[in-house]
This record gives structure tokens, sequence and C-alpha cells, in this order.
């Protein structure tokens, strides 16, 4: 499976405010590539704490169709995923409708009664890892199901996620023209941090879109 990553900060590593209230970082050049990036997703992965905060529903318009179609990309809305650790996805959220196909991958800790809940709503639910998820297990979890290029969406918790379990292969982020500032504020990666080793990038690429820059990495492994 081929994972990218994608996510917009300011200058200053935020993804957004202190009170995690939806920015606007980037521009509609942006956006045309983010969902350029989407339509040729198998899959679209989120956080739990996203899916609370924004309720995003991560279907494709029309002119993403149209990428679709140009690329030979699976056609129809990419399926959706969300990590959710202790099943806090409300059962109305809108990513459980029957637009896509949505994954909701739990823990062991998540009780038998809510995973059934999740599933009547609308839910694959995906099982794995004990108290937290397992991330890389979710990604084998999810290339058994046919998911061959996943793009994960954040927030800062998942993205840091992602790089401690391996699994990222392609980073992009765009840098827009602002300071948020707030030492609570989110961050890219956020989680426990790297300490003895940290993964290795290789900037691939530099894009200027709206007022900022895109910033293209292959992701290397990890460097002590």
């Amino acid at each position: 499976m081929h994972v990218v990553v994608n996510a917009a900060q300011s200058v200053d590593g935020k993804l957004s405010t202190r009170r995690r209230e939806q920015l606007r970082i980037s521009g509609s050049e942006d956006f045309d590539r983010v969902d350029r990036i989407r339509a040729a997703a198998d899959a679209v992965l989120v956080g739990v704490g996203t899916v609370l905060a924004d309720d995003p529903h991560l279907t494709l318009d029309e002119e993403d169709r149209r990428v679709q179609r140009l690329r030979n990309a699976r056609p129809g809305n990419p399926a959706r995923v969300v990590l959710d650790s202790s099943g806090r996805t409300p059962t109305d959220a809108r990513i459980l409708d029957d637009a896509a196909t949505t994954y909701l991958v739990v823990s062991k800790a998540t009780p038998g009664d809510r995973r059934d809940a999740l599933a009547d709503a609308g839910a694959e639910v995906i099982v794995a890892g004990e108290e937290r998820v397992d991330v890389a297990a979710a990604v084998d979890a999810l290339a058994d199901h046919g998911i061959d290029r996943l793009m994960v969406e954040g927030g800062g918790e998942v993205i840091f996620s992602c790089f401690a379990a391996g699994v990222v292969d392609e980073l992009q982020v765009y840098v827009g023209s602002l300071i948020v500032g707030g030492r609570e504020s989110p961050t890219l990666a956020d989680g426990d941090g790297f300490v003895d080793e940290f993964p290795r990038l290789e900037l691939a690429e530099i894009d200027r879109l709206d007022d900022g820059v895109v910033l293209s990495y292959q992701v290397n492994g990890a460097s002590e």
C-alpha cells in the first residue's frame, strides 16, 4: 500500500488555533491540489478528533470525478477511514452515510455494544490494537479490503501515529503565509514526539500555490 500524508500548516507549524477551530490556511489552488490527491486515493483517513470537530463528509465533487476518470482511478467516492480507539464517532456523523464505504478502526477496548451500534449506523468496524488502535495493523487490514492507495488527512495525533508506525511513503505539506502561535495549538505531528530516532525525509519538489508553498517529501525511514 502507498500512504500519502497531506496537511496545511502555518509558517510556525500549526494546523489550527489553540481552540482547535478550523482555520483556512490555503486557497483555491491548493484546494484543487488536495482534490486531485483525494480523487486518486482508494481511501481517505482521518482521526476521530477531526470527525468530532468538523463532521466531514470526505466525498468527491464532479471535478474530482473528472480527475478520477483521467487517472483511471477507482470510480466513485474513495472509502473513508476513521481511527477511533474508543469508538467515539457519533452514530449520526456525516461520514457514516451511504455515499461511500466507511471503515471505523477501533481497539479491543471499545465495548462490543458500541461496535454493534456503529456497525448498525453504517460503519464497517475493524478491530486493531488493545487499548489504542495499532496503526500498522490497521493499514494491513485496509490492504486486505483492497485499499492500495491511502490518503491521510490528519489531524496531528493521527499523522504522528502514522509516522511512528512506519507506514508513511509520502508527505505533502502546504505552508501558508501566516503565524498562528500558541503552545496548545495542534502541530503537524503531535503525539508523544520522537526522541532517539526520527523519520528521514527527502525533499522531492517545491511548488508555489496561492500565497504559500507545497513541500513534497519522500519518506525514507528513520535516522538516529
